[in-house]
């Protein structure tokens, strides 16, 4: 998989790029993720990338000319199945669109930064428009890591255990069981003694019952999704 982010500050992406899964991700070329400078593709000397927006109010804009630049360069050397614009008013993310995304070829994600950017981008070259939740960042740099985090943890190999993906929360449309480890006592705070009966039906059933049981404690917005 091919991810380019387009952003007007990358050194915040720098620690997403080096550390934990996503840089084991790329030592396994599995993942060749991208950061580019909108800067670069500036026009003129100053290297601007914003302006006053159109009709007055407060705040600058991204300009159209610098992403479209940016864009049509990236086209030419490949193509790309999706073009995002993280937003806190584009679909909220899910692991269902992680699903999804992790089975794209080629995939664009742009920061916004300031108010936003030129309306123009948005009609015309974004496939797809995404929030992680319903509040406002200074950009889109964290989004679209968490964005990156969630889709290449699904590719094949990035994770040592194939099927620790697929035991998620989420991906049954329920939150995930209770976890323990050892040790099995610790100062009278015992684990469930299914956990260490051996029975591996038994202990799924448990799982199953108890993801159940926080999903209608904690997020009933998504009770009863996991047994259909």
């Amino acid at each position: 998989m091919r991810i380019d982010i387009v952003t007007v500050l990358p050194s915040l992406l720098d620690s997403f790029l080096h550390h934990s899964i996503v840089q084991r991700a790329q030592d396994k070329k599995l993942v060749d993720l991208k950061i580019h400078n909108l800067r670069d593709y500036s026009v003129n000397k100053h290297k601007t990338v914003d302006d006053y927006a159109f009709g007055g109010g407060a705040g600058m804009v991204l300009m159209i000319e610098p992403i479209v630049n940016c864009l049509e360069h990236l086209k030419k050397e490949r193509k790309y199945q999706e073009i995002v614009y993280m937003s806190p008013d584009g679909k909220s993310f899910n692991q269902a669109m992680a699903n999804e995304l992790s089975l794209v070829e080629n995939m664009i994600i742009i920061c916004g930064h300031y108010k936003g950017i030129d309306e123009r981008i948005r009609e015309h070259f974004i496939t797809r428009e995404i929030s992680i939740g319903d509040y406002v960042l200074s950009g889109g740099e964290l989004p679209a890591a968490v964005l990156s985090d969630a889709v290449i943890r699904l590719l094949p190999g990035v994770l040592s255990n194939e099927s620790s993906a697929l035991s998620d929360s989420f991906q049954d449309g329920l939150v995930a069981a209770p976890v323990y480890t050892r040790p099995a006592d610790f100062r009278g705070m015992e684990v469930p003694k299914i956990l260490l009966s051996g029975h591996e039906k038994e202990i799924d059933k448990w799982r199953f019952e108890q993801s159940i049981k926080r999903t209608e404690q904690r997020r009933p917005d998504k009770e009863n999704k996991g047994s259909n």
